[in-house]
This record gives C-alpha cells, sequence and structure tokens, in this order.
C-alpha cells in the first residue's frame, strides 16, 4: 500500500504532538517543516516561553474541555513513566477573588476559579481549601496536585520521540500554506499529500489561511533560582485588570517560573522593568518561602522573558479543508492552553488526517 506523505508545519508543542501521534501508524511518512525548533528563542515562536503546567481554563461541555481532559491523561502517564520527558507532579492551589470578576484575567481563568469546576474529579486529592484557611480576600479556593513541564526539556523529548519514529525535520519558511505541499518538501522529494497547519500565531498572515481571529496575548515572566513546593495561581491582582500572579517550579532544575500578566494584542517583545517589578512584588506576597519571607529583592533572578499566546476569537481551530487540491488540517489557536490541550487537539488532528487519507471512495 502507498503510503500518505505528510508536511507538518510548525515545530512548537501542537506541531510536535500531532506529529509524534501521526508517527505511530506505518502508513505515514511525516516532515516537520518549521522556521523555528526547540532550543530557539525568538518572539515568533511561542512554545519555549511557555511555564508551563495543568490548569484547566477550558469552559465546561465544550469541545475545549474534551482536549484539556483527554490531555491531562498522557501528561499523568508521563509524569509517572518518563522522568527524561521533563515533567513532574506538584501540588497545587488555585485562589478566587471576587473582586477580580470583570477583569481580564478572571475571564481567562473562568472555569480555572469557579467553585465547582469540572475538572476537579480528574484529580485523585482534589478538595476545597476551607474558607477558615483562605485569606481575607479570597473567596474560594483548590487544592489538587497537578503536572509542571520543563519545556526546555519537554521539546527536545517530543522531536526525539518523532525521530525514533522516523520523522523527518528540516528548516522551510512559508508565504503561503500551499508552498508546503510542493515538490522538495516533504523528504521523499514528493508533492505531500497532507498538510498539518501548526503555526499558531502565524496563522494570522500565513497565505491561505490568514485568519484575522488569531491575536497575541503577552506574557511576561520572572524566571528565578528561587524555590517554591507548589504551584499557586491567583485570579487576578490588585496591580491592573490584566495582571495575576502565578508561580510553577520546573522539574529538573528548570528554575521557578513567576508570572504574569494576559495582554491582549499586545505584541511588545521586549520585557517591562516596571511590570517585572510587580510580579515579583507579588509572588513573594503570595508565596514568602520564596525568599525565606524577606523581600524581593532577594529573588536570584536567571532571566526575564516574554512571549506572545496564540489566541484565537472563538478558540483553537481544529479542522480540515481543501486548499487548492489539497488536504490541510489545522490546530492552532490555543491561546496560553497549547501543553495542556496538547494530546487531546494533536488526536483530533489525526482523527481529521485520518479521514483526508481515506480513498475519495471510502468517505462517501
Amino acid at each position: 500500500m502507498a503510503k500518505t506523505r505528510i508536511v507538518v508545519i510548525g515545530a512548537g508543542v501542537s506541531g510536535l504532538t500531532t506529529a509524534l501521534l501521526l508517527s505511530k501508524n506505518p502508513r505515514y511518512e511525516i516532515t516537520i517543516a518549521a522556521k523555528h525548533m526547540p532550543g530557539d528563542y525568538d518572539i515568533q515562536y511561542a512554545s519555549p516561553w511557555a511555564g508551563a503546567n495543568y490548569m484547566p481554563v477550558s469552559i465546561r461541555g465544550t469541545d475545549a474541555a474534551d482536549w484539556d481532559r483527554d490531555t491531562w491523561f498522557a501528561l499523568e502517564e508521563l509524569a509517572r513513566t518518563q522522568p527524561d520527558a521533563g515533567i513532574h507532579f506538584q501540588k497545587s492551589r488555585i485562589l478566587n477573588r471576587k473582586k477580580d470578576i470583570g477583569s481580564v484575567t478572571a475571564k481567562w481563568y473562568a472555569e480555572l476559579v469557579s467553585p465547582n469546576p469540572w475538572w476537579n474529579t480528574l484529580f485523585p486529592d482534589y478538595k476545597k481549601i476551607p474558607q477558615n484557611e483562605l485569606a481575607s480576600d479570597v473567596d474560594n479556593g483548590h487544592s489538587f496536585t497537578s503536572v509542571c513541564i520543563n519545556t526546555a526539556i519537554y521539546l527536545p523529548w517530543l522531536v526525539s520521540q518523532c525521530l525514533k519514529n522516523g520523522v523527518v525535520f528540516k528548516r522551510a519558511v512559508f508565504a503561503h500554506i500551499n508552498d508546503a505541499s510542493v515538490q522538495g518538501v516533504h523528504h521523499s522529494g514528493k508533492t505531500a499529500d497532507i498538510v498539518l497547519n501548526c503555526t499558531g500565531l502565524g496563522s494570522r498572515r500565513l497565505g491561505g489561511v490568514a485568519d484575522e481571529l488569531v491575536h497575541p496575548a503577552r506574557g511576561q515572566i520572572v524566571v528565578v533560582r528561587n524555590n517554591s513546593d507548589e504551584m499557586l495561581s491567583v485570579s487576578g491582582s490588585d496591580d491592573g485588570p490584566d495582571e495575576a500572579v502565578y508561580i510553577m517550579s520546573r522539574a529538573a532544575g528548570g528554575g521557578t517560573i513567576l508570572g504574569g500578566c494576559y495582554q491582549k494584542d499586545n505584541w511588545e517583545s521586549q520585557p517591562d522593568p516596571n511590570l517585572a517589578s510587580r510580579i515579583m512584588n507579588r509572588c513573594v506576597r503570595e508565596c514568602p518561602q520564596l525568599t525565606n519571607g524577606r523581600g524581593a529583592e532577594h529573588l536570584d533572578v536567571i532571566r526575564h522573558a516574554v512571549g506572545l499566546r496564540p489566541a484565537r476569537d472563538g478558540g483553537a481551530r481544529i479542522e480540515k479543508e481543501r486548499i487548492a487540491g489539497t488536504w490541510v488540517v489545522h490546530n492552532y489557536g490555543h491561546g496560553g492552553a497549547g501543553y495542556q490541550c496538547s494530546y487531546g487537539c494533536a488526536q483530533r488532528a489525526v482523527k481529521l488526517v485520518d479521514e483526508a487519507a481515506q480513498p475519495e471512495k471510502s468517505r462517501l
């Protein structure tokens, strides 16, 4: 049986995860063609800048909630069985302040901070934090064990798993989606049968896609050597409607992430020193363990970083269409949920590829 030639555009967490799942089917020959690869740090390449962790923000009853749920089981298994993937378990607390209602961050976190979130059954040790254990300005909270991902380890790990399964990697820049299907892009030298669009924010400007619903949601973090025993997320802050608090310590010495913000339609690539100062002060107030009860000046900073989350009005796009006679499967627009929905979204994209790969008569 002839093999189906597939080109995946994009080597972020979505492209790599989709390619990995596709590579388990021996009928597929896969090339990942991307401008940026793991090891690169560029404002156009969102995945390396992520925290990352599993804190579901998807709304109950939506496709996104299904994708998040399916992804949890994959990440939980990796944390248990694959220490080389850079994923570890960490106790987590989520805190909600009603005074943040209506803010950008509270809308982003709406399901995460809900008093009765859909995801509470995923975690065996989930519990609502008793009111007498919450600060006076906190209205409800959750406690459970989740996972934190060291992206500097995990992205190369995904590459290594793809390579084991025969996926070929190459650098390429495309002005139009059709350019990925022409002869010479796929490693066979032949035209591609199917193209996977996993270009994230790039889908806004990629010819043939040009999705104006895609926009950046800027995030800024501080990476420090100080340690926190738990992950923490707070619905907002007193410093501004698009600023919040989140803390997570990466596996294998990856440092502790202090955040952050959710600045819609902000393309600025450079860290704002005033915002950095506010982030550090907020995190030290919420987690005194970071500096043993001392001030933010005792944080040991590794670096400041900015990433542009590839958000999309209406949510992620996972669907297929024919463009100039070639099947294109889209998997982009995940915003800040790229890691925590990665396997669920990739599984959906793989189903669409399977449908597109069937002979025309079989689809009738």
